[in-house]
């Protein structure tokens, strides 16, 4: 009889667990990516991070800065299609911005994911640089897995 009863508390115990973790999955909060205003430095760095994650390259390509160097549609396009940047295995928060002019610094934590199941990877805090132009932020730098190593660097020609 008491081993009937303890069988009854083990299932009973698992169903409840059960139900919890249905409760969980159907109440828990979406994040998807959605765009938001972009009318601060900290809303586009938002907006451009979202836009390469959607894939949007398009719309993300309109958040750079028009200066000299800048990267063709197709060569931002490439720099994430052909894998030279993936932004996929990380995750990224968006903290204060500091504005001094035309110039705007935003701080961007970026957290690098890991394969190893017993560490909690890297987090990191870097730094987006956007200029005004034209009355709207647009981005002159941003953390490397969402920004090519080339961009707005001068081609260097070599002459035999």
């Amino acid at each position: 009889m008491k081993q009937d009863r303890f069988l009854l508390g083990i299932l009973i115990g698992i169903g409840a667990l059960v139900v919890l973790a249905l409760a969980l999955f159907f109440t828990r909060k979406d994040d998807t990516l959605t765009y938001g205003p972009d009318d601060a430095p900290e809303g586009v760095v938002h907006n451009y991070v979202v836009a390469i994650l959607q894939r949007d390259y398009e719309k993300a390509y309109g958040y750079l800065a028009e200066k000299k160097d800048k990267p063709s549609l197709e060569k931002f396009r490439e720099t994430f299609l052909q894998n030279y940047i993936n932004p996929d295995n990380m995750g990224i928060e968006i903290g204060e911005s500091e504005i001094s002019g035309d110039q705007a610094f935003v701080t961007v934590y970026v957290q690098y994911g890991t394969s190893d199941p017993f560490s909690s990877g890297n987090r990191n805090e870097e730094r987006a640089v956007l200029v005004k132009q034209d009355g709207k932020w647009k981005l002159t730098q941003m953390p490397g897995n969402f920004w090519g190593w080339d961009w707005y660097q001068p081609v260097q020609k070599i002459v035999p």
